[in-house]
Formats: structure tokens, sequence, C-alpha cells
């Protein structure tokens, strides 16, 4: 240990990461239930097991509850600010935060991977909506496209989809 003690004390708190992570791994492994619904999160694109692992550790209402109480409890649901005559905007509050921010990260990288997602993005874009609002329409919808996959579980087969929303839905010319 140095005189400040960060070295050892980084090297500690990455060895207790490393284990954390490894017994969740393990604990998915053991349970069958888990092991499905991590391979239905998983199956679609943009959603890797960082984010399968949050959904299934941090958000057990998955594929419990509707488009819009599920939503509203992670906090993706846009909620208004009115009062009286006065109309305020709507936007996103409360929920659960951690899931947020991981849905947040993959919400951005399903708009890369995923065409629904990207195509989404784009039309959203493309109507004058601001990146931010965008990017949060898609952390909503990616939320509800996992819960609605858990409540009937299957898997999703993009490779074969694929080329079906990309032929139906062009990226030059998108749907209104």
């Amino acid at each position: 240990m140095d005189k400040q003690g960060h070295p050892t004390n980084i090297s500690w708190l990455e060895k207790c990461l490393k284990k954390v992570d490894k017994d969740l791994k393990n604990l998915l492994k053991k349970s069958p239930v888990w092991r499905e619904k991590d391979d239905i999160l998983q199956s679609t694109p943009g959603v890797g097991p960082v984010l399968s692992m949050t959904l299934l550790s941090g958000l057990p209402e998955l594929g419990n509850l509707n488009r819009k109480e599920i939503a509203a409890l992670v906090g993706v649901a846009p909620l208004n600010r009115d009062s009286g005559l006065f109309r305020g905007k709507r936007m996103i509050w409360g929920g659960r935060a951690n899931i947020r921010s991981v849905l947040y990260m993959s919400a951005t990288c399903a708009m890369r991977f995923n065409p629904t997602i990207r195509i989404f993005y784009e039309r959203l874009r493309l109507a004058g909506k601001l990146h931010k609002v965008a990017i949060t329409a898609c952390m909503r919808k990616l939320l509800v496209i996992l819960n609605t996959m858990n409540q009937k579980s299957y898997l999703l087969e993009y490779r074969s989809t694929m080329k079906i929303l990309l032929t139906k839905n062009t990226v030059a010319n998108p749907p209104l």
C-alpha cells in the first residue's frame, strides 16, 4: 500500500466486483427460470449481459405489468407538470434510476444495431424531436419490447426479420 492507499483500494474493489459478477453468473446458470429470461432478453439486438442482469436483479416485475406501468416504474414514462390552467412540459422523473441509466446505454447501442429502434429514432429526429427526447422514447420502446417478450416468453429472430424491416422501412424514407 502506498501513502495514499489508492492503488491497493482500487485493485481490491476490482477484485470484489469480479467476484460479484462471477457469483451473479453462477446464480443465473443454476436457475432455469432466470436462464430462460436471460436468453429472451439477450435475443434482442442492443441488449447485452449488463442490461439483462440489471433487469433480472433490479426489475422483478418485468413481464408482469402492462407497458404504461413498466415505463412509469422505471421512470421513462412522460409525466405532465400541470397545475390549474398552467400546462407544463411532459418530462420523465422518478422510477428506478439505476435501471434507467443502464437502459440508456443499451438504447444507444440498440439505435445502432436494432433496426426497429434505429428506424424509430430516425423517424422522431426527422419529425423535429430533440436528440434527448428521441433517446428517451427509444429507451421506453426498448423496455416495452423486452416486457412484452417476457410476458409472452418468446425469443426474437432478428436475422430473418431484419431484411423485412429494412426493405419495408428504409432509412432514407422513414414512415410518417
